[in-house]
């Protein structure tokens, strides 16, 4: 499935075709009830009197509310990646491609309600702890990855030391953004830019680090 696809629902991958305005409106729906609610307060009811459907609508697409989180998890993730600028990262200076790949680790890019879904989620620990496992799988991953990919790119092109340890540089960014917004900063203002400029000069190779 391309980015630009309508998303899919578990529903609909096993074959039946739904109606994507209606799914998107349930999606929609499903993220602001996480939001306000959190998982375990959230009931299909809600969900389905703000979508302006009803809950049997709702019940032939989604088995139950874990399904659909997942799902609206996955629609939040390529959202966001809809939303990234077009140019390739490969086509931009080294140092340039690190700081737009750390912004796109930002769990609000897309979404400004992120850090409330995040901590909602990790409550969840005790009572749900496939949930949380289900997050890290759609929501985290997926953009620690990005720039683990990016680093192992610049390694392989010869700006990024070869020891360096692109996992732990990964995690650390990730972190950076929990940790700005538990110290009340403005967790999106420049972060990314000054993360960028104080890790370049540790991982860069000697003629690219100036």
């Amino acid at each position: 499935m391309s980015d630009t696809d309508a998303p899919q629902t578990s529903a609909q991958r096993g074959g039946r075709p739904r109606d994507p305005e209606l799914d998107e409106a349930i999606i929609i729906a499903t993220r602001r009830r996480l939001v306000e609610d959190g998982y375990s307060r959230m009931n299909i009811g809600d969900i389905a009197t703000d979508a302006g459907v009803t809950r049997p609508t709702v019940y032939r697409r989604w088995p139950g509310k874990f399904d659909l989180v997942m799902d609206a998890l996955d629609w939040g993730f390529r959202a966001q990646r809809n939303s990234y600028p077009t140019t390739s990262l490969e086509d931009v200076p080294p140092q340039q491609a690190l700081t737009e790949a750390i912004k796109r680790l930002d769990p609000c890019y897309f979404n400004p309600d992120a850090m409330v879904l995040m901590g909602n989620f990790m409550a969840e620990v005790r009572r749900t702890p496939e949930l949380l496992a289900m997050v890290c799988e759609h929501a985290v991953e997926p953009r620690v990855r990005l720039l683990e990919g990016v680093l192992s790119s610049l390694q392989e092109r010869g700006h990024v030391r070869d020891d360096v340890d692109v996992r732990t540089i990964s995690t650390m960014c990730f972190g950076a953004y929990f940790a700005a917004f538990l110290r009340n900063d403005d967790h999106a203002d420049g972060l990314a830019e000054r993360l960028s400029s104080t890790i370049w000069p540790a991982i860069a190779v000697p003629g690219d680090a100036a």
